[in-house]
């Protein structure tokens, strides 16, 4: 009856989730638009964009852009699933992930919803941790080398154009975000090596009193962490650099959007550094935004989007790359996700229910 139980309590999460959770983070966006628009919109400035086929062929580019990342994460995702996932499978469930992430505010992110989704498919809930552990082991070491790097070559303009030292405020929310996400690898990867020591860690805090009600999810996470352990470490440096390259593709392409959208609003000669440096600051951007509360960053990317980029593009007409910018890059996970996910709760409630009546009819 244990795993009924489990069945039942799955049943009842999917038949929770809202589609209604994407009407706040559009409106958030939406609004900070509205108001940089009302602040900042400069009509000369606006009619002197040229909306010629270099503007379009450059948007063009920065949805292309988009689109590749997007199958670098479905091939990631194949990958770390030692191929129990079709490539079109994989793209439905990277969307139903970002979609997650999208509606969750960045602080949290998207990586609990996604072990939930994933153990929902045909795969073994340890599985799905471990697929997801990873994911979050590998994206942290990009951030961590790339950050790092990218200091070292720009400085502290590397923020923002007015920046002169890391102990401004900006500099130092960059280091703290560096330090969190160093403390957060470290600890998955002392588990990862040492699992069964989280494993009694975690058994030792379900006997507390205060937590003693979580008491089976703890020892459930304690035995999922030794199982992802054994099921990382005993792959082939294949799958590894597999997995990075995958990972470093998507991370670049995200970033990458950026460079398309200004190039497209903006004449200016292609320089390489400029270029790198426009990349450098679309990730910093991204790395500041990590401890909004806001579902997907929404409001706050949107802002802080003319701030970083005021050496390129104008404020006038910052709020209009900055609509471009989420309208190819965060608007299409909450509208697709809105359209996959209703079908992919019927199908997995409906696998569910079978399962569970198979249950009841042999016991």
């Amino acid at each position: 009856m244990s795993n009924n139980n489990a069945i039942d309590k799955d049943v009842k999460v999917l038949d929770s989730l809202k589609l209604s959770k994407i009407i706040l983070p559009v409106l958030l966006g939406v609004a900070v638009i509205i108001y940089m628009a009302f602040r900042q919109f400069d009509l000369e400035e606006f009619s002197q964009i040229k909306w010629n086929n270099r503007l379009w062929f450059y948007l063009g580019c920065a949805v292309m852009i988009y689109v590749l990342r997007h199958i670098f994460y479905a091939i990631r995702l194949m990958v770390l699933s030692n191929g129990a996932f079709r490539f079109r499978h994989a793209v439905e469930l990277v969307f139903i992930w970002e979609f997650a992430s999208a509606i969750s505010p960045t602080s949290i992110g998207g990586s609990a919803v996604a072990v939930f989704f994933l153990s929902q498919e045909k795969i073994s809930p340890a599985k799905a941790v471990s697929i997801v552990m990873y994911t979050v082991i590998i994206d942290s070491f990009f951030f961590l080398v790339s950050m790092v790097l990218l200091l070292m070559i720009f400085g502290p303009p590397l923020i923002r154009p007015d920046m002169e030292s890391m102990l401004q405020p900006y500099g130092i929310t960059y280091m703290i975000v560096w330090l969190f996400i160093l403390a957060y690898a470290t600890i998955l990867v002392w588990g990862l090596f040492r699992p069964r020591i989280i494993k009694n860690i975690l058994f030792g805090l379900s006997k507390l009193p205060l937590i003693r009600r979580f008491k089976r999810t703890l020892v459930k996470t304690g035995q999922d962490v030794v199982l992802t352990s054994q099921e990382i470490r005993k792959m082939p440096k294949r799958f590894h650099l597999k997995a990075i390259a995958t990972t470093v593709g998507a991370w670049v392409m995200r970033f990458v959007a950026v460079n398309f959208i200004i190039l497209a609003l903006v004449e200016m000669d292609f320089d390489m550094m400029e270029q790198f440096l426009i990349y450098a600051r679309s990730q910093t951007m991204y790395v500041i935004t990590q401890f909004s509360p806001t579902p997907g960053g929404s409001g706050v990317m949107e802002l802080m989007f003319s701030g970083f980029f005021t050496d390129y593009i104008s404020a006038g007409l910052g709020s209009l790359g900055a609509l471009l910018w989420r309208v190819i890059t965060y608007y299409p996970y909450l509208i697709i996700g809105a359209i996959i996910i209703p079908n992919w709760i019927t199908r997995v409630i409906k696998h569910k229910r079978a399962i569970k009546k198979e249950n009841l009819e042999t016991e």
